[in-house]
């Protein structure tokens, strides 16, 4: 099949097309970066650097068409990117808007639209989920028959899959929405300030380590919970969920619910270094708690992500410590 992945200089792109090609499809990539800023680049891509596709243009510009079209291209990063940038999130609508049109224009085949847990109501995440365990079904993102996703960014996301949704209902174009829980891995954003929690984690305490230092500061006070999503599971559950005949937004992420101070004593594990934390909380931290409810997307796909976040960390923490060292021997 013939693919095309926005967002191809990406963290998640970059993963996705590498797996695209060792499938054997034909992969055309496509991201407002310059190629140098690209965090992968595999052999047998045929790239599209420095292409805004908020801009109809540049996507009008691209080899159409394709048989499949992968749209995970937006402006976006952790809580405190987003919660500084609402504007420039919002405007990633433009993205999808244009790739959309261009998709029914030129008779894809399916289109799939990466979506995030940052679509659901704010108040099934304010705290008082923590006796429930914090996970999210799908309809949660309509609680109570409204909607209160996270402001900018989330709202963004969920507009843009109502879009999808109607874009298969007007025009029939076979579209798939996957929400993400926070996904990490290596080959991704690690201390340019758009970097996800276990990012951050690894390099402030391989900083430590290499400095030699006794503490790092944390977000908030430690206590926040989250689940996060090894890459591979990320890209294993787009390709699946692409393929698949269902229309609806689907959780893709890991049910295994750990605290950000769990999260840190993980990573410390990995690295063999002990930190004392010191805790900012004026600084952006989130929701209370948020986890993904796999119930549907084993019951679609009859899969869900297996890799525990022990053994995604002890996969990812070398490669930002390797770059931390790197830093700070210059």
């Amino acid at each position: 099949m013939r693919c095309l992945v926005t967002g191809a200089g990406g963290f998640i792109g970059g993963h996705l097309v590498r797996r695209l090609l060792s499938d054997g499809h034909e992969v055309v990539g496509a991201d407002i970066k310059n190629l140098g800023g690209w965090w992968q680049s595999s052999k047998g891509c045929r790239q599209f650097p420095e292409h805004d596709l908020r801009l109809a243009d540049h996507v009008n510009h691209l080899p159409w068409p394709f048989d499949r079209v992968y749209n995970l291209a937006c402006d976006m990063g952790g809580i405190g990117f987003i919660e500084q940038n609402k504007a420039d999130c919002m405007v990633s609508v433009l993205i999808n808007t244009n790739l959309l049109r261009a998709a029914v224009q030129h008779e894809v085949k399916r289109y799939f639209y990466s979506s995030s847990a940052c679509v659901y109501h704010a108040e099934r995440q304010d705290g008082s989920c923590i006796v429930g365990g914090c996970s999210l079904t799908e309809d949660d993102a309509y609680f109570n028959g409204g909607a209160m996703p996270e402001d900018g960014y989330g709202w963004e996301k969920l507009f843009s899959e109502r879009m999808c949704r109607h874009f298969h209902e007007d025009h029939g174009l076979e579209t798939r929405v996957g929400r993400f829980h926070n996904i990490y891995g290596p080959q991704g954003s690690w201390c340019d300030g758009r970097e996800k929690a276990p990012a951050a984690m690894c390099r402030k305490i391989a900083g430590a380590k290499v400095t030699g230092r006794d503490s790092i500061d944390v977000w908030g006070d430690g206590s926040q919970l989250r689940s996060y999503c090894w890459i591979d599971d990320c890209v294993e559950g787009i390709i699946r969920l692409t393929e698949s005949g269902f229309h609806e937004p689907v959780n893709i992420g890991s049910s295994e619910l750990v605290s950000v101070n769990d999260l840190v004593s993980i990573v410390e594990e990995a690295a063999g270094y002990p930190v004392r934390r010191e805790y900012l909380t004026n600084m952006p931290q989130g929701v209370k708690g948020r986890n993904s409810d796999n119930t549907l997307v084993r019951q679609v796909l009859g899969w869900s992500p297996q890799t525990s976040l022990q053994e995604g960390i002890v996969k990812t923490y070398p490669w930002i410590e390797q770059r931390v060292m790197g830093r700070n021997s210059n």
